[in-house]
């Protein structure tokens, strides 16, 4: 009698894996994203009544947004933490419900100690809410994920035009009504957060690589990735900072009228949100490390340009057309360059939001030496430095077999991916 072999169908293997996300979640959670895009740029706008509401100078009256960055870098370390423990649902349902109770208790504060507290709190939300919602959809769409990334992202951009617009519109010194309109407007989104899958795909390591026979770094050379993957993401957020903060001063020290130097940084936001829609398509079809390259070449090209005074205006829109892609783009890629490296998302995250926080006091001190002109050509010797540390990326990771295919080699039942 010949024994035959027994063929035993996985459930895994035979069944359909349950998409991490419903239609109606996956817009909800772009939805979330221009919310919280609404939030960080609420801060701004609303300085002047802030100053004369409790009396604050400039410095102090910045405190808002550094409370905010703070909770932010704590809500995206907290997640990374959590969010296999409790669930994707209850996680992100603390996160909205954070963002709003902040949010809420910063329109209502008594006194400015009570406003930085409030400010924290939305900061905690916020931080949840964009760490985890980029791991998701870094899993949840297949061979689309690198475009669904793109696109969630290109929301926050249009949050981040839409908050000042709301404050001008209501007037700085009604800046309660707008965060209280901001919180409640959380609330809905809570609704929808049952067609969010709980559990997020685990982990399978034969399937995180294009190459899975091939090398993997060793642990020197993961911790040197790392590091150069942290020192990106530092200083390209520190560059989308840098223009959008200075821009205006650079334009007008080289002759433009106040009102150019305003439109033109709208129209570097409008780009960096706009260039999000338009790379959607491509990341179907190229993959991150050359999307990328072109990104950080295009972005020190622009700020070359920008050195020249009728160039400026369209240079710093190209700015912000050529660094869009880098933020989402990049999450996919550290995922293949870094299988093995637990939590290595939020850490280049939380260090990107603290690139953020840093980069004004840190360019405003080299421009006190060197003068207003000389912004363009410093944040392009900032971006020259993204641009060798994508090329040194490009050859190790190529060495180690892990930077090859598109964003469709990263398919849903691949494990989570680290996100903002």
């Amino acid at each position: 009698m010949t024994d035959q072999p027994t063929v035993r169908h996985s459930p895994r293997a035979t069944q359909t894996p349950t998409p991490v996300f419903t239609p109606v979640a996956a817009a909800a959670s772009c939805v979330g994203f221009v919310l919280i895009g609404v939030l960080q740029a609420l801060y701004g706008p609303a300085v002047p009544a802030l100053r004369e509401g409790f009396g604050l100078s400039p410095s102090a009256a910045g405190l808002a947004l550094s409370a905010h960055f703070g909770g932010g870098v704590t809500g995206v370390l907290l997640f990374d933490r959590f969010h296999g423990r409790i669930g994707n649902r209850r996680i992100l349902a603390a996160s909205h419900l954070l963002m709003a109770v902040g949010a809420g208790g910063f329109a209502l504060a008594p006194n400015w100690p009570t406003a930085l507290a409030a400010a924290l709190l939305a900061g905690l939300g916020f931080g949840g809410i964009d760490y985890g919602l980029n791991q998701l959809f870094a899993v949840g769409f297949g061979h689309r994920s690198a475009a669904m990334l793109n696109i969630l992202n290109a929301h926050f951009g249009i949050g981040a035009i839409l908050g000042p617009a709301l404050i001008g519109a209501a007037g700085a010194e009604h800046y309660p009504t707008v965060f209280l309109a901001f919180a409640l407007a959380n609330l809905p989104l809570l609704l929808c957060l049952k067609g969010v899958r709980d559990k997020a795909p685990q982990p399978d390591g034969a399937a995180i690589t294009a190459t899975p026979a091939g090398p993997t770094p060793r642990t020197r050379s993961l911790v040197s990735v790392l590091a150069v993957f942290v020192a990106l993401y530092v200083l390209h957020v520190g560059i989308e900072a840098g223009v959008g903060g200075w821009e205006p001063t650079h334009l007008e020290a080289v002759g433009h009228g106040a009102g150019v130097a305003a439109t033109a940084t709208s129209v570097y936001w409008l780009m960096m949100t706009i260039g999000r829609f338009l790379v959607a398509p491509l990341a179907l079809r190229f993959p991150a490390p050359a999307v990328i390259t072109v990104s950080c070449s295009g972005m020190t090209a622009c700020l070359l340009l920008a050195a020249v005074p009728d160039l400026a205006p369209y240079a710093y829109a190209g700015v912000g057309l050529f660094i869009a892609p880098i933020f989402p783009t990049g999450l996919l890629w550290l995922h293949r360059a870094a299988p093995g490296a637990g939590g290595a998302g939020a850490l280049v995250i939380a260090a990107s939001m603290v690139g953020g926080v840093a980069a004004g006091p840190s360019l405003g001190k080299v421009i006190e030496w060197s003068g207003t002109r000389a912004v363009p050509l410093l944040l392009a010797a900032v971006s020259a430095v993204c641009l060798a540390a994508t090329l040194w990326l490009v050859r190790v990771t190529r060495a180690a077999g892990t930077d090859t295919g598109t964003g469709a080699d990263i398919g849903a039942g691949t494990g989570p991916v680290p996100g903002r």
